[in-house]
């Protein structure tokens, strides 16, 4: 069988970095503030988990990141690169190695021609290492990490939603900030796990009656035969591409028009999406189909000119964002650069994981920058001050332009523009801190309960007209405590109540107490990012107390703690299994 390469193999380039070939550069001060802001360039990545039989995919993420020195009002932001001898590492907590948790390594020559060391990828790249600096596109990166779904502590549960963490260092080695970013990978792409085929063997005897297929010469690289742009193949002549076969093989029978046409191969209908607009509960577009078209459809486009995978849907299409907020001219949304020559996916996030998220690990890295969750839009992030004018797509500056004091239980009408600023009167209102609402003309705004907003604590949400409008008051949950020195030090005090650990998490989380509150009564609750009550239970405090979540969805959730007629507040995060 012909043996192909893939064009990936631009990673030897990071195999000569980790090798030591860096170039000798300017040591840079230690005393500025610095950003990172990371992203994958899929979204998701799909692979074979058991490659003794085919492949359809190798396992291979990608990670990218910008490293930002924070401005101030007297110079502006800026894109560490190239001169500057800022390096960033990569490693994947509690995911150090690959090899045994699929077969990968042990086809690599018969698939790729190559021999790999155990938990090095077709890049030259492991579980952890050094990002190769791209000067031209001023980032750095990582290519083919060939990470699995499979924790260390869970080799044989699939969890995957996973983070990398990424620390930026000075050349002296001083470490200048650190982010994660989620890089995920689903090995349902064996054809078998949606119920479609009995076996892989059974889709190979197949191909029996087709010239030149041997079965006897497996594993197959199904990209040997059907052309691929995504690895780089060209295929056999009269063969057609890889997507073109599958889509129109599968599109006649697998046409329900759902979601679930899609999660019948990619990423699969146990991991699905769970983040995006690609599930229902983001209320706007709800299946692949709305951008893609059919599965049929998909594999019909390519018969008539389309090249799959360079050749996508367009967020600046007609009927989609239009030109304002349209792609570089000729390239990819995951390719497209705008702001201050920043990747699109640096404020939106990567193609499929668009923020906001509806996947909670997607949305730490901005929960941190900014505050509050959803796109990149908190223009302090990097200038460090929010400066007049324009920004991104023409967007003004978001800038406070009110400040509204809301009593609860009343309703509260006013004028906006572009971003309100919200902060309590002392009296009884407590809101979801960080939270990115939507204000939408003619809608009503609903604060939702959360942690307690102390004396200039605010929310920030980003107006998407101007118009009136009026606020839809909750329920008082705790009175929100008076700026003076004796609350602030009763605040302190009851900030030492409790921990939660572990957070995030995927099970249960224990509410550990402090001893010197054992014996108080309390009240613990739980609220969904709704507002809506799951858990309640009164008790005596005891040295902790679990609570399951398994049953919840994945997201966001705030636990209150009422004790001696005080409440604290605590924000959780619940990831998928």
């Amino acid at each position: 069988m012909k043996k192909v390469l893939i064009i990936f193999f631009s990673g030897f380039a990071a195999y000569l970095f980790l090798a030591g070939f860096r170039p000798v550069e300017p040591i840079v001060p230690t005393t500025d503030q610095y950003i990172m802001i990371a992203w994958n360039d899929l979204g998701m990545h799909c692979a074979n988990l058991d490659f003794s039989n085919m492949c359809i995919l190798p396992p291979y993420n990608n990670q990218l990141v910008h490293v930002i020195r924070k401005g101030d009002a007297t110079r502006p932001p800026l894109v560490v690169n190239g001169t500057a001898g800022i390096y960033v590492t990569y490693e994947i907590p509690g995911n150090s190695y690959s090899a045994g948790k699929t077969n990968f390594w042990s086809y690599t020559q018969h698939l790729f021609g190559v021999v790999l060391q155990p938990n090095i990828g077709l890049t030259g790249n492991g579980m952890t290492g050094t990002l190769v600096k791209n000067d031209a596109l001023n980032y750095q990166i990582v290519t083919g990490i060939p990470n699995t779904a499979f924790p260390d502590a869970t080799p044989l549960i699939s969890s995957p939603y996973q983070l990398t963490l990424m620390k930026a260092w000075s050349p002296a080695g001083v470490l200048l900030a650190t982010t994660q970013s989620v890089i995920p990978v689903s090995h349902e792409i064996n054809c078998v796990s949606a119920g479609c085929h009995a076996s892989e063997l059974a889709i190979l005897q197949k191909h029996d009656q087709v010239p030149g297929f041997n079965i006897a010469d497996k594993p197959i690289l199904c990209a040997s035969c059907h052309s691929d742009n995504a690895l780089g193949t060209p295929g056999q002549q009269g063969v057609p591409p890889f997507s073109q076969a599958i889509h129109e093989k599968h599109g006649g029978f697998i046409n329900t028009g759902t979601i679930a046409d899609c999660y019948k191969c990619h990423p699969g209908p146990n991991t699905q999406c769970w983040r995006d607009i690609m599930h229902t509960t983001s209320g706007l577009i709800t299946k692949c189909q709305d951008c893609h078209g059919s599965v049929e459809w998909v594999g019909h486009s390519i018969d008539e000119g389309r090249e799959p995978w360079l050749e996508q849907p367009s967020c600046g299409a007609a009927n989609c964002h239009g030109p304002q907020y349209a792609e570089e001219p000729g390239k990819l949304f995951r390719e497209s650069k705008g702001h201050g020559g920043l990747f699109c996916s640096t404020c939106h996030n990567s193609p499929h994981a668009i923020l906001p998220s509806t996947l909670a690990a997607d949305n730490l890295q901005n929960l941190n920058l900014q505050g509050f969750s959803g796109t990149l839009s908190q223009c302090s992030v990097c200038h460090g001050y929010t400066p007049a004018g324009n920004g991104p797509h023409g967007i003004p500056a978001i800038q406070p332009v009110q400040n509204v004091t809301i009593t609860s239980g009343q309703s509260s009408c006013y004028n906006a523009t572009q971003v309100i600023t919200v902060a309590g009167n002392g009296s009884s209102f407590v809101m979801l801190p960080g939270s990115n609402a939507t204000f939408i003309s003619g809608k009503t705004i609903s604060f939702l309960p959360g942690t307690l907003v102390q004396p200039g604590g605010h929310l920030k949400g980003y107006i998407t007209s101007k118009g009136r409008y009026c606020n839809n008051p909750l329920p008082p949950f705790a009175p929100l405590a008076m700026a003076s020195e004796e609350n602030d030090a009763s605040n302190q005090d009851l900030s030492a109540l409790f921990k939660v650990y572990p957070n995030p998490s995927s099970r249960y989380v224990t509410i550990e107490f402090e001893p010197r509150h054992k014996g108080n009564p309390s009240v613990i609750k739980i609220f969904d990012t709704y507002g809506q009550e799951i858990f309640s239970t009164k008790i005596q405090i005891q040295a902790a107390i679990t609570i399951p979540l398994q049953d919840q969805s994945d997201g966001m959730y705030i636990i209150s703690v009422t004790s001696q007629e005080r409440t604290v507040f605590q924000k959780i995060i619940k990831l998928k299994e």
